[in-house]
């Protein structure tokens, strides 16, 4: 996805939860850095995710791995593309999924469209100032509280 802001600015709306949580998730245990463990959570869904930090590359990289004993482990990668002085593409990879056939599909399915709806979001906020909503709007029904 291109972004049209500096690529100082695109990383840092990802390790800084100050930014990331107008975006994506609604709280968050700290920075993303090097050898950390963070905890983000999604309030409106009673869900949470623990995040261990494999790798930072200032304004590069930033690798993760999340996930649980009981569905398993994935990690993600994002990288960060300069591609001059207002503009940045960022690509996500997510790799590792367990399971038979149709459950790998089935989960690369759900986690493009879930990194699609964080990265329109990122570059709304970024580019014009809006914050979209739509990780809590995808799911309204599933909501155990309501929205700040």
């Amino acid at each position: 996805m291109l972004v049209r802001r500096p690529v100082e600015e695109v990383f840092e709306a990802f390790v800084d939860p100050s930014v990331t949580t107008r975006f994506w998730f609604t709280k968050s245990s700290g920075r993303l850095a090097e050898g950390a463990r963070v905890r983000w959570e999604w309030e409106m869904y009673g869900a949470a995710a623990e995040v261990d930090v494999l790798a930072i590359e200032p304004n590069r990289r930033i690798k993760i791995r999340w996930g649980d004993e009981t569905n398993g482990f994935t990690q993600v990668e994002w990288t960060f593309t300069d591609r001059g002085a207002n503009e940045t593409f960022v690509s996500v990879v997510n790799s590792g999924f367990q399971g038979d056939g149709d459950a790998v599909v089935a989960q690369a399915l759900d986690s493009t469209g879930g990194f699609n709806m964080v990265l329109c979001a990122l570059k709304a906020l970024l580019e014009h100032g809006i914050e979209l909503n739509v990780v809590a709007d995808k799911a309204p029904d599933a909501h155990v509280r309501p929205i700040k």
